[in-house]
């Protein structure tokens, strides 16, 4: 039986009693100085229609915006009223909206478009 299908034994990880380990890997030093010279991807969260003000000047300044929108996903009136606006913003700046997945959407700056073709592998 290959080693993948066994069951693991509690001690072997998952399920253990130890909590699990993180590495921080702002702790190791790569030698390379990240600067945001161009265009940065900002993640935020909406909770409500008024939040668009602050988030929509990202998209103005030539950031691309990956928004969850988890809290609001059962509010209809709301989720539209937010989807037409972020619409509106990508339509000024000659940008791009879609959504991804059940509760994100990413809202792109002048000149990034984004396919709506998933990439399948055979």
């Amino acid at each position: 039986m290959p080693s993948f299908l066994r069951r693991r034994k509690p001690s072997e990880g998952f399920g253990g009693t130890e909590p699990r380990k993180y590495i921080d890997l702002n702790e190791y030093d790569t030698g390379v100085e990240l600067t945001a010279t161009g265009p940065m991807v900002r993640v935020a969260e909406i909770y409500r229609y008024e939040d668009l003000r602050h988030l929509s000047d990202y998209v103005y300044n030539g950031d691309i915006l990956l928004l969850d929108y988890t809290s609001i996903a059962n509010d209809d009136l709301t989720l539209r009223r937010i989807i037409s606006e972020l619409k509106s913003i990508a339509k000024d700046v000659n940008g791009d909206v879609v959504g991804i997945g059940k509760n994100f959407l990413i809202v792109t700056p002048t000149g990034i478009k984004i396919s709506r073709k998933k990439i399948r592998m055979s």
